[in-house]
């Protein structure tokens, strides 16, 4: 289409397909069009999202080069027996789609367990059609495109031994007879070699009568034959019967493949679909990465908003971002300024870009830029003069004009480079502002490049139209690529040619010329120019600022909260050796007890004592419980940010989600380590002080008749001799469990279960590879049946 070609997204095209992998995938970006449906660009592009997110995850697919397959295909279609070479092709294409299928099994698993996140990809994923049987079989039976193995048929295999020996026994025959005294003279040299498939001796022209054969070759010299003795003659007879039942044997090893592979055509021909497919969307994945796309917000509102949007086909460290909006506030944007201030790019960024959007590939902006899906998007840019048909560039350019007015709608996007150019200026203006006035009429939004004065007028007192220029550097003579929207541009003629070194009489002539009220105009536009360079520059300066006070802000909070842990972590630690010195006293005061109660005294006082003694450590206790009033937390309490209880781990934690997903899990930080646990693993609770949660560590102590009781039987109360870690990876379930066989350690817990499930495995492994270094751990072994076999780990502690 002659719009993509003005926007250059013929060059993206061709970028993809470098990126591309196969065949498929390169014939697909050939074909690559934008969709013009909201709900199908939504789509291609969550899609493309979703590729960059395994790309980053799991690195790129193991997608390999194919072969055509179109051949092999057609040959299957019509029941031809297949050669070597095509049996290999497709078997190669059958271990892509296997390969494929297993890149994405395992997220596949984790999303499962989680959330609904790639369902779009994993469509294309579990339709791959794999058959590891066949794959292998025909692996095994052809070597290359070449040879067919010995072990593919018992029978081939007996034909090649039997073969192997005749020729053996050739060789030893030849052998004893070339290095034999009676013949070795007659020899052009002593060695075996072989013609028409069939061994043979070179000898000399003039003695080939001295020995008895069969003449198969002559040298091109002359001099030599090579003659095949009849001592030999049977045996190489009987190697040519074996040589022709190998090859039926080996065509009919070839219909036996052909056959196994004629039941799955079309899952074959459904392989190659997906896997173009897929080539064609990590390509997109791959390219967006390399520029940090994004998926920009899609709106119905007809509104474009775009933030920071660079041109993806200029070398990003010179391209300059720019900021565009259409559809808000205004629906025709008016860019003037220089030559090769940047004008025409802008337009080309903003057409191009949102070609790609609508082809499914995130593009170069910020990610708070929106735009909406237009039913069509005119471009007239570029010098069409046309010498062959007699057309000037005026008319060229009317000829796309007088086009688009037959077919634009209230949806469509015009981008217009230089309305007017090519003719008297006076009347290319007025048209310029007649058709600039019919399109707005229809509905439709623009963003048209000009140098004529009357159009920016035009602007500045038509509603729905606004000005924008590219700033242009007058002291080094350069424009900057930054557009200003709000003010038309100027054309600093006069104000360069004196840079330039023109006469200022010359200039000063040249200002008489221009008509007052005009250089009335041209002094307000440079003043309200001037006026929007100086805010600009205030601003980025009070961004900077705002940002350099958000950094401190953050700074001091974290300093303030690491005094408040500090302080806490003081008072923690003095309650704990006060606890201690408490305890001790006790069990002083016990011991006394005893060797009085043996000594038959009056203990009424030490009674006192002790009971006094436990008074104070209950207090103590109390004022060192953890949690007080917990309760279970239920769905309606999930929010970001709220503490909660995990009593498996007898630690807090701070919610990450903002509620529970479909499988009542919620994302839970706990230290360092995020975790997903059930919703019915966690309790609200109240603490009795900011210091409480800490305390936990330290136990809980009270008298029971006389006696201590330390905090191993007041977690043992709460500790579960089970603990689930299915869902989680490697390192959160050994957080996890690290800190639960302290507890039951502590607790006196033994035996426990560790439930990780079955899966893949790799999470047993994990958690036996950490049970074999830990400490605590006695034994342990996999469950029975009963005990939930391979998907649970009994652990016997010390």
């Amino acid at each position: 289409m002659d719009s993509y070609r003005k926007l250059e997204y013929n060059q993206i095209i061709q970028i993809i397909q470098g990126y591309c992998k196969t065949y498929l995938g390169k014939k697909l970006s050939f074909q690559m069009e934008p969709f013009f449906s909201f709900e199908k660009v939504r789509i291609s592009l969550s899609k493309t999202m979703e590729a960059i997110k395994l790309l980053y995850q799991k690195g790129c697919p193991p997608f390999a080069e194919l072969n055509e397959m179109e051949i092999p295909s057609k040959a299957l279609e019509s029941n031809q027996i297949l050669s070597a070479k095509y049996l290999l092709d497709l078997a190669h294409l059958l271990k892509v789609a296997r390969e494929l299928k297993e890149y994405f099994k395992e997220e596949a698993l984790a999303i499962s367990e989680q959330e609904e996140h790639t369902s779009l990809l994993q469509d294309y994923f579990s339709t791959l059609y794999a058959n590891p049987s066949i794959e292998k079989e025909i692996f095994d039976k052809i070597l290359d495109e070449n040879t067919i193995s010995d072990n593919a048929s018992p029978k081939l295999s007996s034909l090649r031994r039997n073969r192997k020996n005749l020729e053996q026994g050739i060789k030893d025959k030849l052998s004893s007879l070339i290095h034999s005294a009676n013949y070795s003279k007659y020899l052009m040299e002593p060695v075996i070699t072989i013609r028409n498939n069939r061994y043979v001796i070179p000898v000399k022209q003039e003695y080939r009568s001295n020995i008895q054969g069969f003449i198969h070759d002559i040298s091109s010299s002359g001099s030599t034959v090579y003659l095949e003795p009849t001592s030999v003659f049977e045996a190489n007879n009987q190697i040519a019967s074996i040589r022709m039942e190998e090859d039926i044997e080996i065509e009919k090893i070839l219909e036996q493949l052909t056959g196994l592979l004629f039941e799955i055509l079309n899952e074959l021909n459904q392989n190659l679909s997906v896997i173009g497919t897929l080539d064609l969307l990590f390509a997109k994945a791959r390219y967006a990465q390399s520029y940090n796309g994004v998926m920009p917000i899609l709106n119905q509102e007809k509104k474009i908003k775009l933030i920071k949007a660079k041109h993806p086909l200029i070398a990003s460290d010179i391209v300059v971002p720019i900021d565009l909006s259409l559809g808000e506030d205004y629906t025709s944007l008016i860019i003037t300024g220089p030559n090769t201030g940047g004008k025409t790019v802008a337009l080309k960024t903003l057409g191009l870009l949102l070609l790609m959007a609508y082809s499914g590939i995130p593009i170069p902006c910020h990610e708070e830029s929106q735009i909406c899906v237009f039913d069509h998007i005119f471009v007239d840019i570029g010098d069409e003069q046309n010498i062959q048909e007699s057309l000037s560039t005026f008319s060229s350019h009317m000829l796309h004009i007088v086009q688009i007015t037959k077919e634009v709608t209230h949806n469509s996007l015009i981008l217009l480079d230089e309305l007017g150019s090519g003719t008297d200026p006076v009347e290319g203006a007025s048209l310029a502002i007649s058709i600039l006035e019919y399109f707005a009429k229809i509905g439709a939004l623009v963003s048209c490049t000009t140098h004529y004065q009357e159009l920016k007028e035009f602007a500045l007192v038509t509603n729905g139209f606004e000005n924008a220029s590219f700033e242009f550097d007058v002291e080094n003579l350069k424009p900057t690529y930054h557009l200003l929207v709000g003010i038309p541009g100027k054309s600093n003629a006069f104000e360069i040619s004196k840079r330039l070194g023109l006469s200022p009489a010359i200039i000063e002539r040249a200002s008489s010329f221009i008509e007052q009220d005009h250089a009335s105009i041209e002094e307000v536009l440079k003043n309200i120019y001037e006026d929007k360079i100086t805010i600009e520059k205030q601003k980025e300066e009070i961004q900077k600022n705002l940002n350099q006070v958000e950094t401190l802000r953050k700074s001091l909070e974290q300093d303030n909260s690491y005094l408040i842990q500090k302080r806490q972590k003081m008072l923690e630690d003095a309650k704990f050796e006060a606890r201690e010195l408490l305890l001790s006293a006790k069990e002083e005061a016990n011991e006394i007890l005893q060797e009085l109660t043996k000594k038959q005294v009056d203990i009424r006082k030490a009674n006192q004592l002790r009971n006094e003694l436990n008074d104070k450590i209950k207090d103590l206790g109390n004022s060192a419980t953890s949690v007080v009033n917990s309760h279970p937390l239920s769905k309606n309490e999930v929010e970001h940010g709220l503490e909660v209880w995990i009593p498996s781990l007898q630690n807090s934690g701070t919610i990450l989600s903002n509620h529970a997903n479909k499988n009542d899990t919620v994302q839970v930080q706990v230290g360092l380590a995020k975790m997903n646990l059930k919703i019915n693993e966690l309790s609200l609770m109240n603490l009795s002080n900011h210091s409480s949660i800490s305390n936990k560590k330290y136990g809980d102590s009270s008298f029971e008749h006389g006696k201590v009781t330390t905090n191993q039987n007041s977690k043992a109360k709460f500790i579960s001799p089970e603990i689930n870690v299915i869902g989680q990876n490697v390192d959160d379930a050994i957080y996890v469990i690290d800190k639960y066989l302290d507890n039951c350690v502590i607790s006196g817990i033994s035996p426990i279960r560790i439930v990780h499930g079955k899966g893949t495995g790799k999470l047993r492994e994990g958690v036996h590879q950490y049970l074999k270094k830990h400490p605590h751990v006695k034994s342990f072994r996999l469950g029975t049946f009963g005990e939930g076999e391979m998907g649970v780990t009994v652990v016997e502690l010390k």
